[in-house]
């Protein structure tokens, strides 16, 4: 009986805390004096490394996007800097305020987290070695071949559905994708375009396939918060 007891009010009181963080709004990151905002660092142009005054800082265009909200709010902004996988799943525990790290609106994520307008739409490419280029002109003349993706990313489910005759193989980090391209571990590597325009300036043996992939209607980045925030929304 005392154990029942006990588990009991321990389940009340994770209930308790996690309905406070969850109604976490405006009030709150006020009364804190800053927002936490869950990211990632190897999203560029998004968000990325790099050395300002000789010190390694995150800049990108959504690092200047949480900042003008924090200054919105009148609060600091408090990077939290994780893997692209765990990004959306900090803000659901309440270990984020917010998130912003290149992530698209997709049906299914709208059912666990709302989102703010759009502010950029999306393209997915595929890169390849140059000297392959030729061999891989469409989906298919991949198949029997490694594809990689970012885990958890919108990228990770467009490869699966039009490569599906392909090894697709999901990685943490985008580095790491290109690292293994570059390589020949895997053969073509699925990306937003500007990240891999971006990666394909910094490697000359790299290049965009000349096919296109098909729009999943997933094409729109923004700001992810816990459901209910309304007035943080």
């Amino acid at each position: 009986m005392k154990k029942f007891w006990f588990m009991l009010t321990a389940l009340v009181a994770t209930c308790f805390l996690v309905a406070c963080r969850g109604s976490q709004g405006v009030s709150t990151i006020k009364e804190n004096k800053k927002i936490v905002v869950a990211t990632e660092s190897e999203f560029a142009p998004f968000e990325f490394k790099s050395l300002v005054n000789g010190k390694d800082t995150l800049v990108g265009a959504d690092i200047e996007l949480a900042k003008a909200i924090g200054k919105k709010l009148g609060v600091k902004v408090e990077f939290s800097v994780m893997s692209f996988d765990n990004v959306l799943a900090s803000v659901q525990s309440g270990k984020a305020d917010i998130a912003i790290a290149g992530i698209s609106v997709t049906d299914e994520r709208k059912k666990v987290y709302d989102f703010s307008d759009s502010y950029y739409t999306s393209e997915n490419v595929v890169i390849v070695k140059k000297d392959k280029v030729n061999d891989f002109t469409s989906a298919d003349s991949l198949a029997k071949q490694t594809v990689g993706t970012q885990k958890g990313s919108v990228q990770e489910t467009v490869a699966k559905k039009q490569f599906s005759k392909a090894s697709v193989v999901s990685l943490a980090s985008n580095g790491e994708m290109i690292n293994e391209l570059k390589s020949g571990q895997i053969q073509a590597v699925v990306l937003e375009k500007a990240i891999a325009e971006g990666y394909i300036a910094q490697n000359d043996d790299l290049t965009l396939a000349s096919f296109n992939l098909k729009s999943d209607g997933s094409d729109a980045y923004a700001v992810a918060i816990r459901k209910g925030s309304d007035d943080l929304l």
